[in-house]
């Protein structure tokens, strides 16, 4: 395995705030602290405020092992409201204006870029205009060649464009995305009459895509490249809740692509990954070693 795979969780941390509690959260530290359980050199890249939340959360990271570059801004540490459905799926309610909107492109940072061999950024931590060029700057600043730009879309709430979408289609390598996404992103790109397969292909093709990885809940996940898709059933769980599910199939599938598994063995991976945190409550529990074999 090559200890100089650096992997880097850009955009939003956060506290969910659930039913029973406080919860770190936002999908780059559960994506960085995931791929870190798989061996791999990962950082969170943020900001939080220069209050208790925003300590708690650097408090939270050390004990977890997980290495950050989160600078300390003069705005509130972001948080969610997160209230759970009779099935356990998340609803969110996001607060504005938060430490994580103004995420700062420094020199430590471009530097960081220049390391970076894979990288996952969402849509979310793109609804300001500060995070949304400190990202565009970072992947402008990583090595063209052999690098992985996951763009895992992560549509909340009304806080995406067409715009920033498009933008992000063209500057990711692999595009992740749910089936009820991917509606949403047909009506808006103008393709809304044909099946989920059809669509995946379209973006593939469109986009100049190496992988695209579609995720349906309970009906399974796919993942297309160029000439050939695999398909993997969704395990049948005791779920405890879905938080945190998602980032975590994306770490375990680029974890194992970057250690040289093949697309089939990385899409099992990560559906097994996936599957057992689904059974754990809160999005960053410790992976057994039957997940990471």
């Amino acid at each position: 395995m090559n200890q100089n795979t650096l992997v880097v969780g850009i955009g939003e941390a956060l506290w969910d705030v659930l039913p029973e509690g406080k919860k770190i959260g936002g999908a780059p530290a559960n994506f960085a602290y995931h791929v870190s359980q798989f061996g791999l050199e990962s950082r969170v890249v943020s900001a939080v405020g220069e209050d208790k939340l925003g300590m708690e959360i650097l408090e939270n990271f050390r004990e977890k092992k997980l290495n950050c570059m989160i600078e300390t801004v003069p705005y509130p540490t972001g948080t969610v409201q997160v209230s759970l459905d009779a099935e356990g799926v998340p609803c969110y309610d996001i607060k504005e204006g938060v430490a994580w909107d103004n995420i700062p492109y420094t020199p430590a940072l471009e530097g960081l870029a220049k390391q970076t061999k894979a990288i996952c950024f969402g849509s979310l931590a793109q609804r300001s205009v500060v995070s949304r060029e400190t990202i565009n700057r970072f992947l402008d600043a990583m090595p063209d060649e052999g690098t992985l730009k996951i763009f895992d879309i992560n549509l909340r709430q009304g806080f995406y464009t067409k715009e920033i979408l498009c933008n992000s289609f063209r500057k990711c390598n692999i595009l992740k995305i749910n089936d009820e996404e991917l509606v949403t992103v047909s009506r808006m790109f103008g393709y809304p009459g044909i099946d989920l397969q059809d669509k995946c292909w379209i973006l593939l093709a469109k986009y100049n895509l190496k992988m695209l990885i579609l995720t349906c809940g309970v009906n399974g996940s796919y993942v297309f490249t160029p000439g050939e898709v695999s398909f993997v059933e969704t395990p049948k769980v005791e779920v405890a809740d879905t938080v945190g599910a998602g980032d975590s199939f994306t770490a375990a599938f680029v974890s194992s692509i970057l250690m040289g598994k093949t697309v089939r063995e990385a899409h099992l991976r990560a559906v097994k990954t996936s599957a057992f945190v689904c059974t754990q409550n809160g999005a960053m529990p410790v992976l057994p070693d039957y997940v990471k074999e």
